[in-house]
C-alpha cells in the first residue's frame, strides 16, 4: 500500500473505531509523530502536503470530540409523545440533536456508538415545570437557601439566573431519574418573587445550561404571602392586599411600557428603569405569570388579574382547581398540579387530592405534574405521575404531564418533550415504565451525550 494511503487508513481506523473525546488529543500528537519520522525519505513540499491533506481529513472529528460522531438508540419501546410510537423503534442523534425517530435501517452500526435498547422503553427527557432546585438546596440551611427575598413584597427584577447552584446534590437525583430539563425560579413569600429560568440538569456554567431566559414571572396568592409579611406588620396581611399590590405594580409597568414605546416612537430620550424593564416580557405576552395559587378563591383572582391586563398565566399547583375545573378550563390557562404528596400541612392545601390533574385534564385544561422540589423529591416526579395516572389521570396524559405537556407550558417544546427530527437530543432509557417503582432508569441523554448511566447494567 502507498505510505500517503496507509496513514489514511491508520488516522480513519483510530477515529472510526476509537471514538473516545479523552484519547483524542493524545492520539492527534501519536499520529503526528508516527507521519514525521516516517516521511523523512520524502522533500519538504511532499511531507508539508502529505500532512495537511491527513489533518484536514480529521481535524474536525478531533476538535468536536464525541459530539460529531452518531448516536444510535435501537431497539426500544419507542413513546414519542407525538401520539405515535413504536414497539421496536430507533432514534439517530446527530450533534446534539435528534435526526431521525422510528423503524429504519441504520445503516453501517460501526461507524456509530450504540445503546442496544432491547426490552427498555425510550421517552423524551422528563421536563420539571415547576421547582426550586439549586436555589433552595438540600441539606444547606440559610447559606444554600435563596429561594425568597423576604425583604419586599415586590421584587420582578430578581433573577434566579443568578442564584441556582448546578452543584446543588439534587441535579444527580435528577439526572439519575431522567429528568434532563427543568423550571427553576424563587419561592412564594412575595406577591412578586422575580424571574424563573429554564434550564438543562447538566453541567457547571449556568449560562450553558440555560434553555430560556427569563422564562416566567413569579407571583404568589394566599398563605405565604400573608404570613411571611404580617408577622413584621408589613403590607400585605390579608388577600386584598396581596392582589392591590401586585395590580398597582402592573398598572405601573404599563404605564411604563406605554411611555417608553411613545419615546422611541417620537425619537425622545428616554431613560430605562431597570425595575421596570423585566415587566415588558410579560406585558408583550413573551413569557407568563407564573401564579402560586392553592385555594379556589385564589385561582379565581389569578384568573381575574391575568384577564384584566391580558397577560399569559400558568396556575401552579392549582391545589383546589379540580373543584372549579370548568372556571379553569373556560380560562384557557394551563395548571402545573402538586406537590400532591406532600404534607396537608396549611389550611389552603386541605383538599390536596392526586385526582386534581384529571378531573382538570377531562374539562379541558391542560396539565403538567410537579414535585415542587424540595418540598417533594424531585427523583419521584414519574412515580408522582404515576399517582396521578391511578387516580384518573391515565397513563398516556401522565407521561404527557412530564414531558411535552410540561414543555408547551414552559414555552420550550421546540426544543425539548418529544422525540421528533430536529429536537435536543435529551432522552431517558427506562427499563420499564418510568412510572413504576420498580423501574430504573439506564441512561440519561442530554444534547446527544450519555451524562448518566447505571453502574451494573446487566446487575
Amino acid at each position: 500500500m502507498h505510505m500517503e494511503s496507509s496513514f489514511r487508513c491508520i488516522i480513519w481506523y483510530q477515529y472510526m473505531y476509537k471514538p473516545y473525546p479523552r484519547k483524542h488529543e493524545a492520539l492527534h500528537k501519536l499520529t503526528q509523530c508516527l507521519i514525521s519520522s516516517s516521511l523523512r525519505s520524502y522533500s519538504q513540499d511532499a511531507r508539508e502536503r502529505i500532512l495537511a491533506e491527513n489533518y484536514s481529513l480529521t481535524d474536525t472529528h478531533w476538535k468536536n470530540g464525541r459530539e460529531s460522531i452518531m448516536l444510535l438508540i435501537k431497539n426500544g419501546k419507542l413513546l414519542t409523545m407525538t401520539g405515535r410510537n413504536y414497539e421496536k423503534g430507533s432514534v439517530l442523534i446527530k450533534d446534539g440533536k435528534i435526526v431521525k425517530v422510528g423503524e429504519f435501517d441504520p445503516g453501517d452500526e460501526q461507524a456509530m456508538e450504540v445503546i442496544d435498547a432491547e426490552g427498555c422503553w425510550v421517552l423524551p427527557g422528563l421536563v420539571e415545570a415547576h421547582c426550586h432546585i439549586g436555589i433552595n438546596e438540600e441539606k444547606k440551611g440559610f447559606e444554600g437557601n435563596d429561594c425568597n427575598e423576604s425583604t419586599n413584597p415586590v421584587t420582578p427584577w430578581l433573577r434566579a439566573l443568578d442564584a441556582v447552584n448546578p452543584m446543588d446534590s439534587a441535579f444527580h437525583n435528577a439526572l439519575s431519574s431522567g429528568i434532563t430539563s427543568v423550571m427553576v425560579g424563587p419561592g412564594s413569600a412575595n406577591v412578586v418573587g422575580g424571574q424563573f429560568v429554564f434550564m438543562k440538569t447538566h453541567g457547571r456554567c449556568m449560562d450553558k445550561m440555560v434553555v430560556l431566559e427569563p422564562a416566567a414571572m413569579k407571583i404568589a396568592f394566599g398563605e405565604n404571602p400573608k404570613t411571611t409579611y404580617e408577622g413584621i406588620s408589613k403590607m400585605p396581611s390579608t388577600r386584598m392586599a396581596i392582589a392591590s399590590l401586585l395590580r398597582e405594580e402592573l398598572f405601573n409597568a404599563r404605564a411604563y411600557q406605554v411611555r417608553k414605546k411613545r419615546a422611541v416612537e417620537s425619537g425622545e430620550d428616554f431613560e430605562p428603569d431597570y425595575r421596570m424593564e423585566c415587566w415588558l416580557p410579560v406585558l408583550n405576552r413573551e413569557i407568563p405569570l407564573k401564579a402560586h395559587v392553592h385555594r379556589a378563591d385564589d385561582i379565581l383572582t389569578a384568573i381575574r388579574i391575568a384577564r384584566e391586563f391580558d397577560l399569559k398565566m400558568t396556575l401552579d399547583h392549582c391545589t383546589e382547581g379540580h373543584l372549579i375545573a370548568e372556571e379553569i378550563a373556560e380560562s384557557g390557562f394551563p395548571a402545573i398540579v402538586g406537590p400532591s404528596v406532600a404534607s396537608r400541612n396549611k389550611i389552603e392545601v386541605q383538599h390536596m387530592d392526586f385526582k386534581t390533574p384529571g378531573i382538570l385534564h377531562k374539562a379541558g385544561v391542560k396539565v403538567a405534574i410537579t414535585s415542587d422540589h424540595p418540598v417533594s423529591r424531585i427523583q419521584y416526579l414519574p412515580i408522582y405521575a404515576g399517582f396521578a395516572a391511578k387516580e384518573g389521570l391515565g397513563q398516556e396524559e401522565a407521561l404527557k404531564a412530564i414531558t411535552i405537556n410540561a414543555a408547551e407550558i414552559c414555552n420550550v417544546a421546540d426544543r425539548i418533550g418529544s422525540l421528533e427530527e430536529g429536537k435536543d437530543a435529551d432522552i431517558a432509557i427506562f427499563n420499564g415504565n418510568p412510572m413504576e417503582t420498580f423501574t430504573t432508569v439506564l441512561y440519561t441523554i442530554i444534547d446527544g451525550k450519555v451524562v448518566y448511566q447505571k453502574e451494573n447494567l446487566n446487575a
